[in-house]
């Protein structure tokens, strides 16, 4: 019996291919599963026409990731992150940390998925990670992770309180002014 096989099955035919199959195989799962259908002309020819339609879409798709990788490739990204002993972050710098400052930076919005780190990124230091668009297609950034400025946050905190104190003597002495008024 010839088949047309509608989706891939392993160690079997891949999508598309036409291939003859045992009868019983092909009646009793490959057709009921929907994974095959029946080799006949106009099946064939619908097969065709839907291959050449995806062929068109593919090169399409290739041709705007190899236009988003040029724009992508060498690019270099900035991650602030706060910083311990050593020079180990708090935390990790993952590839969606990676996506959303290359987004801020770019303007360009990329998959966490897409992105290709072994492991999170858990020192400061220079990176260069592979962002896999498609199967061939891996354009390289540059990400760099630098120490967070923690004494500007310091001060702010600091000259907060101290607004906050100075707010609370004066309303301390406006109490005081009402308590000897009355």
């Amino acid at each position: 019996m010839k088949v047309i096989f509608l989706e891939d099955v392993p160690n079997v035919a891949r999508a598309g291919e036409i291939r003859e199959v045992a009868d019983g195989h092909g009646r009793n799962f490959l057709i009921p599963k929907k994974l095959a259908v029946l080799a006949s002309s106009p099946t064939v020819n619908t097969i065709e026409i839907q291959r050449r339609i995806s062929a068109k879409e593919e090169a399409t798709l290739a041709s705007e990731m190899l236009e988003l990788a040029n724009q992508l490739e060498g690019k270099e990204v900035i991650l602030k992150a706060k910083v311990g002993a050593k020079d180990r972050l708090y935390g990790s710098v993952t590839s969606a940390d990676i996506a959303s400052e290359l987004e801020k930076a770019t303007g360009l919005v990329i998959d966490k998925r897409k992105i290709e780190l072994a492991e999170p990124i858990r020192q400061l230091g220079s990176y260069e990670v592979a962002i896999r668009l498609a199967k061939d297609i891996v354009p390289k950034i540059k990400v760099n992770v630098i120490e967070q400025e923690i004494e500007r946050e310091a001060k702010k905190t600091k000259e907060s309180k101290e607004t906050k104190k100075e707010t609370m003597e004066t309303e301390g002495e406006i109490k005081e002014t009402k308590e000897e008024i009355e």
